[in-house]
């Protein structure tokens, strides 16, 4: 296939184009405008690979979009590019919105007006896979069951809200003008290449420098975490094998609390790097919470493991080594962001660690 991808330079769509160009034999179209959170080094050696095509294009520029149909015919759409992060959807939701819900709206009407003009053989292989978050399905208490595809919406961020907007979107497109489409919704993310102002690279990061780790709260705020190599492998068989009309819920099965996890993070760099000043864990601050944090994410992947004949290899433990380890080894990459780009910016705000689609 040749496959449409938006949002490959970033953080789970890198992710899933090392996959695709590793591990099968499709044509990545990769869309991408390219902002602060994209970056082109995560494409590793499949930046010039023969099967890889980068434009950079705003998934909210009309134009461009029919533009990118028109010129690669694709096969099938995997829709990741999106604004991810809630703090700074709380300081400035309007980005959220031209992307996650414009940018969607746009894209949709470029894949009808593509689809309307297939053959019938093209058209019943035809897929529009649209990435979104769990964060759409609101917040869980202490003994809720872990949200599943049949999760009622309450979105309480404007990031989730233009999640949840994005999807209806999807959805309503589907059933008004049978465009085949295909939801997941998947939990909180972590992996090389994760933009520093996320949970885990932002802890690992301060804790090798001796800063503070601000943690939200009490640290008693859960998530559910999913290794981004496993995720991208996920949504590899939807794309390939996903059903459309339908929604698969892509979660790791490792829930954890923010303390839990910010702790875990100390615990490795202890052994693999110990810091002559102590344990890492008396630079742990409890700073106050921020406006509508959600308590708890977590999702029942079970539906989406028997469809997909998948389930994730990695346990947090291990993904979370791995993690740290490639951050150890890649200190020129993330040095340069915090210099260059992030000097003064948030350094001092923990933050949930999502990026979804990519």
């Amino acid at each position: 296939m040749k496959l449409l991808l938006t949002g490959g330079c970033g953080f789970i769509g890198s992710a899933v184009v090392r996959n695709l160009l590793r591990h099968t034999d499709h044509v990545v179209v990769n869309v991408d405008k390219m902002t602060y959170a994209a970056s082109e080094d995560a494409l590793e050696d499949c930046l010039g690979h023969h099967r890889h095509i980068l434009v950079r294009a705003d998934i909210a520029d009309a134009d461009a979009m029919r533009q990118v149909f028109a010129t690669h015919d694709p096969d099938a759409v995997m829709h990741l590019a999106a604004e991810s992060h809630v703090d700074r959807s709380i300081d400035g939701p309007d980005d959220f919105v031209r992307t996650n819900v414009l940018g969607t709206f746009t894209l949709l009407e470029a894949a009808r007006r593509h689809y309307g003009g297939l053959n019938e053989p093209r058209k019943a292989a035809f897929r529009f896979h649209h990435i979104s978050t769990d964060e759409v399905f609101g917040a869980l208490e202490a003994g809720d069951p872990p949200f599943t595809e049949t999760t009622p919406y309450d979105p309480r961020s404007p990031y989730s809200a233009t999640k949840a907007a994005s999807d209806h979107l999807v959805r309503a497109w589907s059933h008004t003008y049978k465009l085949p489409t295909i939801v997941s919704n998947t939990c909180n993310n972590y992996g090389p290449w994760q933009f520093p102002e996320k949970l885990i690279p932002l802890i690992t990061l301060n804790a090798l420098e001796g800063r503070d780790l601000p943690v939200y709260g009490d640290g008693s705020n859960m998530r559910d975490w999913l290794f981004v190599e496993d995720h991208a492998e996920a949504l590899v068989r939807v794309v390939q094998q996903g059903v459309p009309g339908e929604t698969y819920a892509i979660g790791g099965r490792q829930p954890r609390t923010n303390l839990q996890v910010v702790k875990a993070i100390c615990a490795h760099l202890d052994r693999r790097l110990p810091d002559p000043a102590g344990p890492r864990e008396r630079l742990i601050r409890f700073v106050t919470d921020r406006p509508g944090h959600d308590f708890r994410y977590e999702i029942d992947p079970s539906r989406a493991e028997t469809a997909l004949d998948w389930k994730a290899p990695h346990d947090f433990e291990t993904g979370l080594a791995r993690t740290i380890d490639w951050y150890l080894d890649n200190r020129p990459w993330w040095e340069t962001l915090r210099k260059a780009r992030y000097a003064g910016q948030r350094l001092g705000t923990m933050t949930d660690g999502k990026e979804k689609a990519a």
